[in-house]
């Protein structure tokens, strides 16, 4: 099926969903806010339909929507318990959020992602969950890195990879936690509902599951390590998550023992990410892909210093 067709049909699913929902819906133009491989979602008014990886298993993803009907005030509920088959993929359909607003960068909200993440790993699971999906979705960022072909920058990455332990690159099972983790954690799984200003909840439930909790402090501690998130914007996020009682790091003290591993694990992952995208638009790696590769290289020349 054509990428057109498919996105015709999900738009007329997420019409669908949104007319069921009120009379009163303006029915204006339909958005396309995701076209990937991984996710394609649309938008109709206060609707939105996710269709999900073509691999994405069944059972998981129903117990991980049933997380979310269950934690409406962590994570943004959804308007179905049961996914939807479209075309060998699975859909579903949730309320729209107002995003993260990414051209003020001032207005990013720090405080509110640590104390929802907090919360969240300190709930227990309402039902059986699967592992998070965190190290897996880094291992395949390498594993499409190595038949991306060939550039300058493949080797310092994949020399980093290998200084990782067997469970940070899903070699083996994560051990020692049954910690419920969001699993992909950074600004965009934020939004306001209700509209357009409600309070904030962790959207996106893919890789929602049972796992290590440092690995949702990975992204932002990575970008800090590497000089790309700010120390004061890494300090707000950080302080409150502590004072938000998160037990992923110790209530005092140097957490980067702690998170030293998944830190890496997430700077290899979007560095392998940077390099693919680059080989695939024949272009050069931006100095924000650069950075994350120069720490790869640091990485694997001193493995316990990231920087």
């Amino acid at each position: 099926m054509t990428t057109s067709r498919f996105l015709t049909e999900l738009t007329i699913r997420a019409k669908a969903k949104a007319h069921a929902a009120t009379s009163a819906c303006p029915c204006g133009a339909t958005r396309t806010l995701a076209d990937r491989p991984d996710a394609t979602v649309v938008r109709h008014d206060h609707t939105v339909a996710k269709a999900h990886a073509p691999d994405t298993a069944a059972p998981d993803l129903a117990s991980r929507l049933t997380t979310a009907a269950h934690l409406p005030g962590i994570l943004l509920p959804p308007l179905s318990p049961t996914p939807v088959a479209l075309h060998g993929r699975l859909v579903t359909f949730w309320p729209y959020g107002t995003p993260v607003d990414p051209e003020n960068p001032n207005s990013a909200p720090w405080e509110d992602a640590a104390a929802l993440l907090a919360r969240l790993h300190r709930t227990p699971p309402p039902t059986p969950l699967p592992p998070m999906r965190g190290p897996a979705k880094a291992a395949l960022a390498v594993a499409r890195l190595r038949v991306a072909g060939p550039h300058s920058a493949t080797s310092p990455v994949l020399r980093a990879w290998s200084t990782l332990p067997a469970w940070a690159r899903a070699e083996s099972p994560m051990t020692g936690t049954a910690t419920l983790c969001h699993g992909d954690l950074h600004l965009g799984q934020l939004v306001r509902h209700p509209v357009p200003d409600g309070p904030w909840l962790l959207i996106d439930v893919d890789d929602l599951g049972l796992g290590v909790p440092a690995w949702d402090l990975a992204r932002p501690a990575a970008w800090f390590a590497c000089g790309l998130l700010a120390p004061d914007d890494w300090t707000r996020f950080f302080t409150a998550y502590r004072a938000a009682g998160g037990p992923a790091v110790p209530a005092d003290g140097d957490p980067w023992p702690v998170l030293d591993v998944p830190a890496r694990a997430l700077t290899v992952q979007t560095a392998a990410r940077s390099i693919t995208k680059a080989i695939a638009a024949d272009r050069a790696l931006d100095d924000v892909e650069q950075a994350l590769v120069d720490a790869c290289a640091r990485m694997g020349s001193a493995p316990r210093d990231l920087v």
